[in-house]
């Protein structure tokens, strides 16, 4: 979404926009994935959205037919409708938070 800055007036410190406004958040989560870990085992929907931040590894969201990666400190959307799963795409333990928007 956007790169590393120091924002005006911060000293020694670094942020990332992760996402803007996308609606109502109904709750949030953190997962830690094992190395081939992840699920459901069979693609799924539901009436909300996923907003899914990577903060450790690298994960492997499967939406119906295509596969987007995401890689530690990006976030990506996932339409709630459109059939998915989620899974560790690393050598190394992934921790992502989870956070279900309608």
């Amino acid at each position: 979404m956007s790169e590393f800055m120091t924002p005006p007036n911060h000293v020694n410190f670094k942020a990332k926009k992760l996402f803007g406004e996308m609606g109502k958040i109904l709750d949030g989560a953190i997962a830690y994935i094992d190395v081939n870990g992840g699920g459901p085992t069979e693609l799924h929907t539901h009436a909300h959205s996923h907003l899914f931040i990577v903060t450790q590894g690298e994960a492997k969201i499967q939406l119906d037919t295509e596969e987007v990666i995401v890689k530690k400190d990006e976030s990506f959307l996932v339409d709630g409708q459109v059939p998915h799963a989620v899974w560790n795409h690393s050598e190394e333990e992934t921790v992502m938070i989870g956070i279900s928007v309608k």
